[in-house]
């Protein structure tokens, strides 16, 4: 594989709360433009369907596979892409912070709950229970959702690294109060440092996507979603942050750069060790 070239589609979207056929019009198209752009693998926003933290999941929710996932594999067949989108997905009582990885001819490969819920809509998702990485023909793809990528729990991305994922691509919901001053207060350090590490680590991408809009429902209601997606490389340098703002959607395609893993198992355990603090 050495240092082999993939072309991301970084879909910064607007998210409509509720309003999951607008919302899912809206990334077809997106995901079009990116491939127009070159894109192979596009990424899109967490819970891009009802949008992050609703109260209203528990009656809007459908299951996987079902009509929203239906219509991602639609999106992935039709411009031949592979495709990482967040979803709210049910499973019997349950509902679940997803995101899944759908191959370039609408095959779901892949499905991770998130599993750091954040403070405050507990009550909205059930805790996912397991991580994994899938081989593609792009490399070896881990995914996780957004606060999954915090220091606070950067033993889910290490373990995604541990497994030799080739990249990690990261549905997010970037949000910050409504009279947040970015100019006194500049925003991202919560993310570039734990995506600087990862990248550095183990010598793979890490990419995260947030949406943009207002936080209309929920107990983070008020809010603003401010997109600001970042993406770092394999060498650890920061390829890339999308506009800061509320309003600030756009589709960015990048290219990232996959070489090959020459450390694993005990051997990478002992060459990070000093590197990690849990």
């Amino acid at each position: 594989m050495a240092n082999n070239i993939v072309k991301i589609g970084m879909i910064q979207m607007n998210v409509l709360f509720s309003e999951p056929d607008k919302n899912i019009q809206h990334a077809s198209e997106l995901v079009k433009s990116a491939k127009a752009k070159g894109a192979q693998i596009c990424v899109l926003p967490e819970c891009m369907d009802l949008g992050w933290g609703n109260p209203e999941a528990s009656s809007l929710a459908e299951p996987v596979p079902g009509k929203v996932s239906d219509a991602y594999q639609k999106i992935a067949t039709e411009n031949k892409v592979f495709l990482v989108a967040g979803l709210t997905e049910r499973e019997q009582e349950k509902i679940y912070n997803t995101a899944l990885l759908i191959s370039d001819g609408g095959e779901i490969l892949y499905k991770h709950r998130k599993i750091n819920v954040l403070t405050g809509v507990e009550d909205v998702y059930a805790i996912g229970d397991r991580i994994g990485v899938t081989e593609t023909p792009l490399g070896k793809i881990g995914i996780d959702i957004c606060a999954d990528n915090s220091l606070n729990s950067l033993s889910i991305a290490i373990t995604l690294g541990r497994m030799c994922a080739d990249m990690i691509l990261s549905p997010c919901a970037w949000a910050v109060k409504s009279d947040y001053n970015i100019e006194t207060e500049p925003y991202g350090e919560e993310w570039h440092i734990p995506y600087g590490k990862i990248s550095k680590m183990f010598g793979i991408p890490v990419i995260g996507v947030s949406n943009v809009g207002q936080v209309s429902k929920g107990s983070w209601s008020g809010w603003k979603a401010i997109g600001n997606s970042i993406a770092y490389d394999s060498d650890g340098s920061l390829i890339t942050v999308l506009p800061y703002g509320e309003s600030e959607e756009c589709v960015q395609v990048i290219d990232v750069h996959l070489t090959d893993k020459k450390v694993t198992g005990t051997a990478l355990s002992e060459k990070i060790e000093n590197e990690v603090c849990l």
